[in-house]
């Protein structure tokens, strides 16, 4: 008896994570601790870069937990890689974006071809340079820290980033910008903001995408997806919003669809949980 306790203990353990809703799909590698963005191209991989302080290199990833291919931007230095993007003509957007001290003047997005056809090892970027219209001040007060980013999709010619609120006293408020997918330097428009929730630990925006037939928008926080439907381009914000609330509690940073009704979410590694695919059904 007492054998089969103690080989049991692991299972026991294991199933003490508790990740909610979301479906183990597998353990990422434990080289990329810290994966803030994901792509994918509806195969059986995904691509993934990691944030500050990592490599200038984007990995993808099988559903095994293998990394088949990494690329390194040549000219794409790593301040604060936060999310990625795709475009219908396979293009794939890096965003150098994350600003937690609201001090950045050098936000840009890096412009990459379609990572699965690069023969080498080595890809060039496009910068798309920008700045916030509505920033004046580098940090602004504590009470305007509105302007870090970890969220970026493309639809049409253009990108949009969804800022991640720092603000102090926390009120949950996220903006929406517009940048074109073209190189060059631009003031970013403001196309409007929204409020997903007030509690600070589960309402910023970690990351963002649009599903492939553009009916549908997710945006992800440390816990909860937060769904638009319903909406103009005028301003998305301005559809129907559903929270869902995943139960899950780990660094949840990158979302992505698969199809039109499964989203891909990975989380950090941290304190000894996290560092997981997931797959979550919108049905």
């Amino acid at each position: 008896m007492l054998k089969i306790f103690f080989y049991c203990l692991p299972i026991i353990f294991t199933s003490c994570t508790n990740y909610g809703q979301l479906k183990v799909v597998t353990d990422l590698p434990s080289s990329l601790e810290e994966i803030s963005g994901m792509a994918s191209y509806n195969d059986s991989t995904i691509w993934a870069l990691e944030d500050n302080g990592n490599k200038d290199e984007i990995y993808q990833v099988n559903f095994k937990g293998d990394i088949v291919k990494s690329l390194k931007v040549k000219n794409g230095d790593n301040d604060d890689w936060e999310d990625m993007a795709m475009d219908q003509a396979g293009n794939l957007y890096i965003a150098d974006i994350g600003n937690n001290d609201n001090s950045r003047k050098n936000l840009v997005i890096y412009k990459i071809p379609n990572p699965t056809i690069e023969p080498g090892d080595k890809v060039d970027a496009e910068h798309i340079e920008f700045n916030y219209p509505d920033q004046t001040e580098f940090p602004p007060n504590e009470d305007g820290l509105l302007f870090d980013a970890e969220a970026l999709f493309h639809h049409g010619n253009s990108l949009y980033i969804v800022t991640k609120n720092r603000s102090k006293p926390f009120k949950g408020e996220a903006h929406i910008y517009s940048v074109p997918d073209t190189a060059g330097k631009y003031e970013a428009n403001l196309v409007g903001s929204f409020t997903p929730c007030t509690d600070w630990k589960t309402c910023q925006i970690t990351s963002i995408d649009l599903s492939p037939n553009g009916d549908k928008i997710v945006a992800l926080s440390y816990g909860k997806l937060f769904v638009f439907t319903d909406f103009t381009w005028n301003d998305f914000s301005k559809g129907k919003l559903q929270e869902i609330d995943l139960g899950a509690r780990t660094q949840l940073e990158s979302v992505c669809f698969l199809n039109d009704n499964t989203l891909l979410i990975s989380d950090e590694r941290s304190h000894g949980t996290g560092g997981n695919l997931y797959s979550y059904s919108l049905k």
